[in-house]
């Protein structure tokens, strides 16, 4: 099962301003493990929605990492 964490906008942003997630230009680290940012979006159609004015966003651990 993939550990998951939902975090706000302002949540995530200060992640990376406080160095717990980092940018390695080919995936996001956080406590060394590779994750996924999934924007979620409370209208629809999701598809589109720029990932960046979302209001929450979902921290999955990515397996076999």
């Amino acid at each position: 099962m993939k550990e998951e964490k939902i975090v706000s906008k302002e949540e995530l942003i200060e992640l990376f301003e406080n160095k717990k997630i980092v940018d390695t230009g080919k995936g996001w680290i956080m406590a060394g493990k590779e994750i996924e940012i999934v924007a979620l979006h409370n209208v629809d159609p999701k598809f589109l929605q720029d990932i960046a004015n979302s209001k929450f966003y979902k921290l999955i651990l990515k397996e076999g990492i």
